[in-house]
């Protein structure tokens, strides 16, 4: 046994370990700090990364002992630190963490690059996270955060990130300022009026009152992944209204689209989806919404796919836009969430692109439709090639990496 004394997260900590013990362990059954997440034990994965006098250290290879008389900051020591505050912010809005295993190691390595590399680039940031592993999100999200932090700091640098940088620069550790110790006051009980709810009237207009900007944000807050796309038909605004207000034709225009069942504005069916490796057919139900007024609509709708259990809701929401009498564009906005196995494909950049194509396909389709003739048989269910669009999308995406034009 060896007796060791070390600052965790601005708070001295002692007592009597084993000699062999890991910085990890340590942590979290002495210290009872369990931010720190152990898997691969062999300082590989990164999930266990901590601060050891301002520096990165893998904790599950690390010996407690090594770190007597340093500062060790956790995953739970970031309250009061500036360049934490905003990691945190951007991967809650890039969507940069899923099952969250790896995101202590992860932010804890992220704030090392934005302490260090102010100017960075994605190259460099992803060379950097190179040495930690995630097995959800594609790394996508995660870089795209750091770079936002960077970009952010460039545009309008922050004294205290500043000051930071300063230190590291100097060899000095730079750490977070500590939070200070409150002591625990205890609970006191208040009796509170139970209030009335509303009457109907009341509430009505109270709903009506509130700004369009205000409702817009809450209902897509915390609803998943948004793809804005569109397409233009040759067509007066009326006419492709009057064809997008009916859920068969629409659904006939969608590849892999099928209706089952149609009572008024709500519908039953499956739609199949097939991308690269990934296939799934998700059946559900939908109801669709219809502002006449505007030419606006939203379908909302829900589903599971019978092989992998994934379940699948979004929005659809739609509008026709006038751009002159004999021509329109119809706006799309696809607000979507996955859950299951088919969440991890979800955020992919290569998939969104696969569904502005897909909303392009059904524009094409659209239109051929609005073509026939009055009286004419609908054309049959359209079809198309999923591995030719894979693959004219990855070209495209080839192209752009190259400097061409998509």
């Amino acid at each position: 046994m060896s007796e060791l004394s070390m600052e965790v997260n601005g708070r001295k900590v002692t007592g009597d370990v084993p000699a062999r013990t890991h910085l990890g362990d340590f942590l979290r059954d002495k210290v009872r700090l369990t931010g720190t997440n152990l898997s691969c034990e062999h300082g590989v994965c990164g999930a266990c990364t901590v601060l050891v006098d301002g520096k990165p250290v893998r904790s599950c290879i690390t010996f407690a002992v090594a770190c007597e008389g340093k500062q060790v900051t956790t995953i739970e020591g970031y309250d009061n630190d500036p360049i934490m505050r905003r990691l945190r912010e951007a991967f809650h809005e890039k969507h940069a963490l899923q099952c969250g295993f790896c995101t202590p190691g992860m932010l804890t390595t992220s704030r090392d690059i934005v302490l260090r590399l102010a100017d960075a680039d994605e190259r460099r940031v992803r060379i950097e996270l190179s040495g930690n592993i995630c097995r959800c999100t594609g790394y996508q999200g995660i870089t795209a955060a750091v770079m936002s932090v960077l970009e952010a700091l460039r545009e309008q640098p922050d004294p205290e990130v500043d000051a930071l940088r300063r230190a590291a620069a100097e060899g000095k550790a730079a750490l977070p300022e500590p939070a200070k110790a409150e002591e625990f006051a205890g609970f006191t009980a208040v009796q509170r009026p139970v209030a009335k709810p509303a009457a109907p009237a009341a509430a009505a207009a109270s709903a009506q009152s509130a700004a369009p900007s205000q409702a817009a944000a809450g209902d897509k807050a915390g609803k998943g992944s948004s793809i804005q796309g569109g397409f233009d038909v040759p067509f007066p605004a009326s006419r492709v209204w009057e064809f997008m207000s009916d859920l068969p034709a629409v659904a006939g225009c969608l590849p892999g689209a099928a209706i089952e069942e149609q009572v008024g504005d709500e519908v039953k069916g499956k739609i199949s989806i097939k991308f690269g490796p990934m296939a799934a057919a998700f059946k559900g139900a939908a109801k669709l919404e219809r502002d006449e007024a505007a030419m606006s609509a939203v379908l909302r709708g829900a589903g599971q796919d019978t092989l992998s259990q994934s379940r699948a809701k979004g929005d659809v929401s739609y509008r026709v836009v006038a751009v002159s009498d004999q021509a329109s564009r119809v706006e799309v906005d696809l607000l979507y969430s996955l859950q299951g196995p088919l969440a991890q494909f979800s955020r992919s950049g290569l998939v969104q692109d696969f569904v502005r194509r897909m909303i392009a396909e059904f524009g094409r389709n659209v239109a051929k439709r609005l073509d026939l003739p009055e009286g004419a048989e609908p054309a049959p269910q359209a079809e198309f090639s999923p591995f030719k669009m894979f693959m004219s999308v990855l070209w495209d995406r080839i192209r752009r990496f190259f400097g061409g034009k998509a």
